[in-house]
């Protein structure tokens, strides 16, 4: 039997059905519109795992929400309903995941979040059938805030999209940097005009910038930001300097600190073979949303070896166990089922003609969320 990829893109349609996979996974990602790079490398990163794995009785659906939660909601419901998923995974973007995940896992399914980790499905709405793979949408803007006030920023001004994300972005950089800020405001999601927001931190007096601007957001501020002459230091965190970002904003965005769970040259086996086996299938460098969906798979493909999908107690205590070689080294669930591992500082660099990350420092050892004291799994 063979591994299956149904996507809704017309030229992928014709993809064989699996004449019986023993384990249906449902993913739902963004492929289409500013947002399609994070989904593209999702979807690629987790299917190379599974090709590594050498597994043939896992069928994959691939779907694209189109970043809009309410045809993500409708294929939720198609998937659950009709294609009898066990596992759903791959959302992007948190206020998608809120609008499917509580469904999803009331119902009796897994959900092993790829990225999207909101605040409120990590304290009080936790559920025993959600893991994020990920990391707790706070903790890179945590290390952020951390690293913001150690390099001795004294007048941040901080901005992010207000959408859940933004809003625990801009949450957990101020958990860990208590000083002044020269402004804090919230963007339109999917904006890509910022002169009012760059005139506004021009008029500030801050000393440093702190952005979330995921995706094309951020490509489009960075841009018009380097365009602007304002020249202050920025910060943010590796969503805002992701691989293809990087590309597409070029020398504005070198030397720049960004706070991350992954990086490329991460020294360990596992990072190395991930690394190299990207780039030979894909022929581009990964991003750290390529290596969530890599380890997303893996961890699936761990508890799927000690117990059968079907048997929920026992392949929730498989998932718990985490027993996979991470890309980042060290890797464990708190007990909301939220990561507990390092976040590092990354400074953008040129190799060559690519730009990319290179590590220079841990802003966090061992971190878990704010969190999982409010979970009462």
């Amino acid at each position: 039997m063979s591994m299956k990829t149904l996507m809704t893109a017309a030229a992928l349609a014709a993809l064989a059905q699996s004449a019986g996979a023993e384990v249906k996974v449902g993913m739902i990602t963004t492929l289409s519109g500013g947002g399609a790079s994070l989904g593209i490398d999702t979807r690629d990163g987790f299917m190379l795992a599974l090709d590594k794995s050498g597994r043939d009785d896992i069928e994959v659906i691939i779907e694209d929400d189109q970043r809009k939660p309410d045809v993500a909601v409708q294929i939720t419901d198609k998937m659950i309903q009709s294609e009898k998923v066990d596992v759903l995974t791959g959302i992007v973007w948190s206020n998608l995941a809120m609008a499917v995940v509580p469904a999803a896992t009331a119902q009796g399914l897994f959900y092993l979040s790829t990225n999207a980790a909101p605040a409120q499905l990590a304290g009080k709405g936790c559920n025993q059938n959600y893991f994020a793979v990920s990391y707790q949408n706070d903790n890179l803007h945590e290390a952020a805030g951390a690293y913001t006030k150690e390099a001795g920023y004294a007048k941040p001004f901080i901005l992010a999209p207000n959408y859940p994300a933004g809003q625990d972005s801009l949450n957990g950089f101020k958990r860990f940097y208590d000083g002044e800020l020269a402004g804090e405001i919230y963007t339109e999601l999917g904006q890509t005009d910022y002169a009012a927001e760059i005139a506004q931190i021009r008029a500030s007096g801050a000393d440093s910038v702190f952005f979330f601007l995921p995706g094309g957001m951020g490509i489009s501020f960075l841009k018009q930001y380097a365009d602007s002459g304002v020249g202050l230091p920025v910060v943010g965190p590796a969503f805002s300097f992701d691989q293809a970002i990087l590309q597409a904003v070029g020398e504005a965005a070198v030397g720049v600190s960004n706070t991350s769970t992954w990086s490329k040259d991460l020294d360990n086996p596992a990072n190395a073979a991930f690394v190299a086996a990207f780039q030979e299938k894909y022929d581009r460098l990964p991003s750290i949303y390529a290596a969530q969906g890599y380890d997303t798979a893996n961890l699936l493909v761990s508890a799927l070896e000690k117990a059968d999908v079907s048997d929920a107690d026992a392949f929730r205590a498989a998932l718990a166990e985490a027993d996979f070689d991470s890309v980042r080294g060290k890797f464990s669930f708190a007990a909301n089922h939220h990561p507990i591992q390092d976040i590092y500082v990354r400074e953008v660099i040129k190799e060559g003609d690519i730009y990319t990350n290179k590590i220079t420092g841990i802003a966090m050892e061992d971190r878990a969320n704010a969190y999982v004291d409010e979970c009462s799994m």
